[in-house]
């Protein structure tokens, strides 16, 4: 069963960075494209970073240039840099990824807030 665990988040001051960091275990299948989404209070959730297998990025306009994506193929481990954070990045972030099959898989979440 494949199984993704989340880590890195926490409450930080506006300005402030965070590093959060997502391990994917159990898939019989090598991992494709992994990326990350986020959840606000009240609101859907949302696509934050992709980053394919070799290493292509791509990113929301609203973390563009102060996010980066990463991922570490030999851990199975994509990675979330967050730096300049802003009280409106405050959210459930989930990470997400697809196996070769084009499955999709999430983790459970880890909260990140930002405070003003």
């Amino acid at each position: 069963q494949v199984q993704l665990v989340e880590s890195g988040g926490g409450l930080v001051q506006a300005g402030g960075s965070l590093r959060l960091s997502c391990v994917v275990s159990g898939s019989s299948y090598s991992i494709n494209d992994m990326g990350w989404y986020r959840q606000a209070p009240g609101k859907q959730r949302d696509w934050v970073a992709t980053t394919t297998y070799g290493g292509t990025t791509t990113y929301a306009d609203s973390v563009k240039s102060r996010f980066t994506i990463s991922r570490d193929n030999a851990k199975n481990t994509v990675y979330l840099q967050m730096n300049n954070l802003k009280p409106e990045d405050t959210g459930v972030y989930y990470c997400k990824v697809w196996d070769v099959l084009s499955r999709a898989y999430w983790g459970q979440g880890t909260q990140v807030t930002v405070s003003s």
